[in-house]
């Protein structure tokens, strides 16, 4: 089965993402895979503090996730899978795609703000050429009924 992976941060467009990732795997019979990558700085830390704030951020990805994974079951009977990885977000995102053969398609959300469409869609759009799927670059400002309209 073809597998929709989007990555689960705490931006905004992120919602979008989702919400997209969903309603195509739904449509097509796909399934979806959320990627949450923990940065490594976050745990620079004498070891018992960083254990315990890598426990912390496990269970705020875990509960995160939950919500959306609820509103995919009830809404689009798509029942995600959450992968939690620790390092640098892009070599992350590309081991996980290069390790799962049934991802299909990458989404990503694009942010709306001045600051441009966010890191993970700048850095990956730069070597796009050499990615081992398409990216589906979703805009953060799409309302429901214009991703319902498209997947």
């Amino acid at each position: 089965m073809r597998k929709f992976l989007v990555v689960l941060d705490d931006s905004r467009e992120c919602l979008n993402a989702m919400r997209y990732a969903a309603m195509r795997a739904a449509n097509t019979g796909g399934g979806v895979e959320i990627l949450s990558i923990i940065p490594p700085e976050e745990f620079n830390h004498w070891i018992g503090v960083g254990d315990i704030m890598r426990a912390e951020a496990r269970e705020r990805i875990e509960a995160h996730f939950e919500v959306f994974a609820k509103w995919m079951r009830d809404r689009q009977g798509v029942d995600p899978h959450l992968v939690i990885r620790e390092g640098e977000p892009v070599p992350e995102l590309l081991t996980q795609i290069r390790e799962d053969p049934d991802i299909g398609v990458l989404v990503l959300g694009a942010a709306t703000g001045k600051g441009g469409p966010g890191p993970l869609v700048t850095q990956l759009t730069k070597n796009s050429g050499t990615l081992p799927v398409p990216v589906t670059i979703v805009p953060g400002s799409l309302s429901k009924e214009q991703l319902d309209a498209i997947t």
